[in-house]
């Protein structure tokens, strides 16, 4: 049963992305792949919840993908409609050459894709699983951990934005609310929320298999596409600089006294 339900998803998510590819050409912007993260796994979790036996843990699990993944591709879209594309896509743009097509498809979309199933592995495998799981101290637990997650993420979203947007903060580094405490503050939410995820499907059959989702999102935040990118494009901004030596890189800590 986990290979259908696998077989499921992995062919709603090659024909999202296909399509989502097709819409790239049409709009000619490749950046629309950021605004569809949250949905693709948000279908991988609508699936599962098809798929498997609906119990109150798979609602609680598929509510959790709506909130989190909708939110996030609302609030990307938000941010990007009015902006040209993406400086990273447009380098890629630029680069690749007449081979920008072939390798956008396989190493943006495919790749995306591949990414959906894997990070929203733990859905298929507590559909697969997890029927006859009642609530109890794990999911219970889960569901606390990701909802510090998701305050994390959404709080230090809006923070954020509501210093981007008031003009007098232009140059400056934001360093208040949250990010007085982690200089990532909505990353650490974002893999919160996947270890909460995890959680609640621990108690299932050979749940270490779905150690992937979380080890996945945390590797790829704290060692490709999340943290380090970002660290890279404010490094050697004097604000920034003495930003990092007071403030934690990504779990949330007292401040250190200024040097």
């Amino acid at each position: 049963m986990l290979t259908e339900t696998l077989l499921i998803a992995v062919s709603v998510i090659v024909l999202f992305v296909c399509a989502l590819f097709v819409l790239s050409i049409i709009v000619n912007r490749n950046d629309i792949a950021d605004i569809a993260w949250g949905i693709g796994i948000f279908l991988v979790a609508l699936v599962s919840f098809q798929e498997g036996s609906q119990s109150l843990i798979a609602n609680i699990l598929l509510i959790m993908a709506g909130l989190w993944g909708l939110r996030l591709s609302v609030r990307i879209l938000l941010r990007n409609i009015k902006k040209p594309e993406d400086y990273r896509y447009k380098a890629w743009r630029d680069s690749w050459g007449r081979w920008f097509y072939v390798r956008s498809f396989f190493q943006v979309y495919l790749l995306q894709g591949s990414l959906m199933i894997v990070v929203g592995y733990s859905f298929i495998h507590f559909s697969v699983y997890g029927a006859g799981t009642s609530l109890g101290f794990w999911s219970l637990l889960g569901i606390i951990v990701w909802a510090i997650g998701y305050f994390f993420e959404v709080v230090g979203d809006y923070q954020l934005n509501k210093f981007i947007k008031n003009p007098e903060n232009k140059g400056k580094i934001m360093n208040l609310g949250l990010w007085r405490y982690s200089r990532h503050p909505n990353y650490f939410g974002e893999v919160t929320m996947w270890w909460g995820i995890w959680l609640i499907v621990a108690p299932v059959s050979l749940s270490y298999l779905a150690l992937i989702s979380p080890l996945a999102i945390t590797f790829l935040i704290l060692k490709v596409s999340g943290v380090p990118m970002l660290e890279k494009k404010f490094a050697g901004d004097p604000q920034f600089e003495q930003y990092k030596k007071e403030t934690s890189v990504f779990i949330p800590l007292p401040p250190k006294l200024k040097s």
